[in-house]
């Protein structure tokens, strides 16, 4: 019988963001999980950087541990031997996401760029870059997360502050793309809010965007200018291959229809493993009724694949749905964890034995529970850094 084997562990305000030089992470900044597995697995524990004016709401560490992949053998600074003064790659980071920032700019064995970002007494940004980025590639890691607004005008103001700086490409890393939802026209007088931010941000000046599990493939196309889209589905994969889960036993389910593409892709990865839907019907934004289930859950093993949980509503009465048709368990699998109320509540509530989601938008301790994993995506995205950078292919990275 055929397995698959995976490890278990059980007014105003300013930002001013250095550029620390690159510092072996010691052994009191790491935690063991210890399995009855051969090998324990050793994972870095990252902590949000530190700001010099204000300090940043602080996050649950996250699992970031290059045994688990294959994809990615080890950092970049090792590998090509890059030090800051060799090359001109510079990254900046915003304010939205500063520890996944500072993991990227560890993969690289670089720091992050000296920025100093501003907000004034009237909620206006101010964005000013205290070092020179002329002829430099230069990638601003912004999120667009919650509060989606606020972050979307810091990044257009940064893009900004670079183009008026003579940087010669500037990248937008946009881990989290807020406003993806609002592709489409589903009723008359409708906007197509996707469009328009990404007119703006072509428009502030960005030369090309770095994004992360994009809400549907077609958003690429409503920007004029090349887009690289990577998939946070190798890091959870990674990761699910650590447990003991019998390959006779899973079945992966896709929460609504619109996902069928994306949990069939996860699926064939898990040993082909068979493909359940559950079929919902909206009655209004943000409120999702579970109405049917197709395909067999009885007594085995459900892993629902979604590309965000934001209230949780949709994946929460999916798991209920799938406790009622026999699943033995349920593991709730989910690169954007947006978290808005009453997400937790439904998270923590008993449904679910372990939600794995990326560290994409930064959850803070007081959205922690017992059975949330999060898993880094730093790798990844440095990965996919370096590789525009030096004109390499992106795509290879998920042959």
């Amino acid at each position: 019988m055929a397995s698959l084997v995976f490890f278990s562990s059980s007014s105003s305000s300013s930002y001013s963001i250095s550029r620390p030089s690159l510092i072996p992470i010691s052994d009191s900044s790491r935690c063991r999980f210890v399995s009855s597995a051969r090998n324990p697995v050793r994972c870095n524990m990252f902590e949000a950087v530190s700001f010099e004016n204000g300090t940043p709401a602080p996050c649950i560490p996250v699992l970031n541990d290059p045994t688990l992949s294959g994809i990615f053998p080890g950092p970049r600074s090792v590998q090509e031997g890059i030090h800051k003064q060799d090359t001109r790659l510079r990254i900046f980071s915003g304010t939205a996401n500063p520890a996944l920032a500072q993991e990227i700019a560890n993969y690289l064995g670089m720091g992050l760029g000296k920025i100093k970002i501003k907000r004034f007494a009237d909620g206006e940004i101010y964005v000013q870059l205290q070092e020179s980025v002329r002829g430099c590639d230069v990638f601003l890691v912004q999120p667009t997360c919650p509060p989606a607004n606020e972050n979307l005008m810091e990044l257009l103001v940064m893009i900004d502050a670079c183009r008026r700086a003579s940087a010669k490409n500037i990248t937008a890393v946009i881990p989290y793309f807020g406003y993806a939802r609002a592709d489409r026209k589903t009723q008359g007088r409708e906007s197509i809010a996707a469009k328009l931010v990404a007119n703006l941000i072509t428009e502030a000046g960005a030369n090309r965007v770095l994004a992360c599990d994009l809400h549907s493939g077609q958003s690429m196309g409503y920007f004029d200018i090349p887009v690289d889209h990577v998939y946070g589905q190798p890091v959870i994969l990674d990761y699910l291959a650590s447990k003991t889960i019998c390959s006779d036993d899973l079945v992966v389910v896709s929460p609504d229809v619109g996902g069928v593409a994306r949990a069939r892709a996860f699926a064939k990865k898990l040993s082909d493993a068979p493909l359940a839907i559950v079929d919902k019907r909206r009655q209004g934004h943000n409120v999702a009724e579970v109405l049917n289930l197709i395909g067999d859950v009885k007594g085995k093993v459900a892993v629902m694949v979604d590309d965000m949980i934001d209230t949780a509503g949709t994946i929460a009465k999916g798991a209920a749905l799938l406790h009622q048709e026999g699943a033995r368990e349920v593991y709730a699998c989910s690169t954007h964890a947006v978290f808005s109320p009453p997400a937790i509540e439904r998270l923590s509530s008993g449904l679910f034995q372990e939600v794995i989601i990326t560290n994409t938008v930064p959850v803070i301790h007081q959205k922690s529970f017992p059975q949330l994993t999060i898993l880094s995506v730093a790798n990844l995205l440095g990965e996919t850094i370096w590789r525009v950078h030096d004109d390499s292919s992106v795509s290879s990275i998920f042959q």
